[in-house]
């Protein structure tokens, strides 16, 4: 019996979805320390331009092929592909990225959920330094306590799936999007009145090229190339879903722009809470991924009423980390109902299990199986699983998309750009075909391969 497939009940569901799964982890966590790391302000002007130049193109090419097929990555290359051709075996390598950032991103989520109940509940309060770390280093050595909050993300994640793509996705994230810049607003401006806090806006506002190059001028713009890639999501059909699931009425790059605009203004915003924060207390922006488990632990434990805004500081990061996973759960459930033909709710119940157990290399991998290194002496399982992802599968599946947009062995450029530009609004600039015919994908597999050189050769 043929079932009609489910579609958005607004605009602006779309846009909060899609911006909902490209801001995530990588915005509010990775992207401050980065930034901190190559010298703030000049930095932030690269990542812009790279954002627009790098991510934005895909961006539009992977909604055009979900809106046009109709489809999840599973059945969209299958159907607009040229008859002989093998384009839908990225379908096969797309799913799996989806389950393996899910495998870690969990996890990680966990641990953001697990610090909104530890500044609730006052447990960092009083910890130096030195304590703070401790404390984060004895939850990440208690199995079941990892296994819990990774356990309570994935049912949480997986229930929103379960109640309808319009009721429970739909729903559920323009709530937490209208939440998270709420919270965003209101840390970014308690963190600029703070005492000090004018260095920290200088250094993160004002370019210096010259801090840029200190940190090796190469080294900085790969760093610049890989965060503007990699924030948006792209390469595993994660934004094509919701292409998919929206009607023609507006042009694609006028949707891009308005997604890759809020996931911009998320990252900018989430520097805005940081760097402030961390020139006001005489902490390096430099700190790395502990910054935000271990430094600002210790900064609102010396703030006025630090534990509320420790909460709401983590009740953000809960926020982002929830909207991508709900996104991408989504993606994975539809997997099951378009491919093989699941009710939703057994999708979900199928999957639910699934993503349990694939969940628990990662959890357990700091405890019981930290013994496990794969990338050499002090890395661990989700070091590998994030390296597959975000070193292999999305940026080779970023190249399919890509050239199946481009060439006349795919989709083609045609096609692409009478579904681009179908609907009101900003058209694709079509003076970019040769950029995106010849130069993008020699830069695409620059970052590929260096990536790979700097894992295992630098």
């Amino acid at each position: 019996m043929h079932r009609e497939r489910e579609s958005l009940g607004s605009r602006l569901g779309f846009l909060f979805i899609s911006a909902g799964c490209a801001i995530g982890l990588g915005n509010v966590w990775r992207f401050p320390y980065i930034t901190g790391a190559h010298g703030g302000g000049a930095f932030v002007i690269l990542y812009l331009l790279f954002l627009v130049f790098l991510g934005l193109p895909i961006l539009v090419m992977e909604f055009a092929v979900g809106r046009a097929s109709r489809q999840n990555i599973g059945g969209a290359f299958k159907k607009l592909e040229l008859p002989g051709t093998y384009w839908h075996i990225h379908g096969y390598t797309g799913i799996v990225g989806n389950y393996l950032l899910m495998m870690f991103y969990t996890t990680v989520g966990g641990w953001m959920l697990a610090y909104c109940y530890y500044t609730l509940t006052g447990r960092l309060e009083g910890l130096d330094a030195d304590g703070v770390g401790a404390f984060f280093g004895t939850t990440l050595g208690d199995a079941g306590t990892q296994v819990s909050w990774m356990a309570v993300v994935t049912v949480v994640g997986m229930g929103v799936c379960y109640l309808g793509l319009r009721r429970g996705v739909e729903t559920v994230t323009k709530i937490m999007m209208s939440g998270l810049f709420i919270l965003l607003i209101t840390l970014a401006t308690r963190s600029a009145t703070l005492d000090g806090a004018d260095a920290g806006l200088r250094f993160y506002l004002l370019p210096d090229f010259d801090r840029l190059y200190d940190s090796g001028l190469w080294t900085s713009i790969y760093a610049t190339l890989g965060q503007a890639f990699f924030t948006l999501s792209l390469g595993i059909g994660s934004m094509a879903i919701f292409g998919s699931y929206i009607p023609k009425n507006y042009s694609l790059t006028g949707e891009s722009v308005t997604v890759m605009f809020l996931d911009l203004t998320a990252a900018l915003m989430a520097g805005l809470v940081i760097f402030p924060a961390c020139f006001a207390y005489n902490v390096e922006p430099n700190a790395g991924p502990g910054l935000v488990f271990v430094t600002l632990p210790n900064i609102f434990n010396n703030m006025a009423m630090g534990g509320l805004w420790g909460f709401l500081f983590f009740l953000f990061m809960s926020f982002a980390a929830l909207t991508t996973i709900i996104a991408v759960f989504e993606n994975i459930v539809s997997y099951g109902i378009d491919i093989l033909h699941l009710s939703r709710q057994k999708s979900c119940l199928y999957n639910l299990i699934l993503l349990l157990l694939l969940s628990l290399p990662c959890a357990l991998g700091f405890n019981l199986l930290a013994g496990i290194q794969p990338l050499g002496a002090g890395t661990n399982i989700l070091d590998l699983e994030d390296f597959l992802l975000s070193q292999t599968i999305l940026p080779l599946g970023s190249l399919v998309y890509l050239m199946f947009c481009v060439t006349r062995y795919g989709w083609g450029w045609d096609n692409f750009i009478a579904e681009a530009d179908t609907g009101k609004g900003l058209k694709f600039p079509r003076a970019l075909r040769g950029y995106l015919t010849y130069v993008l994908p020699i830069i695409m597999l620059i970052i590929f391969v260096q990536g790979y050189i700097e894992k295992f050769f630098a």
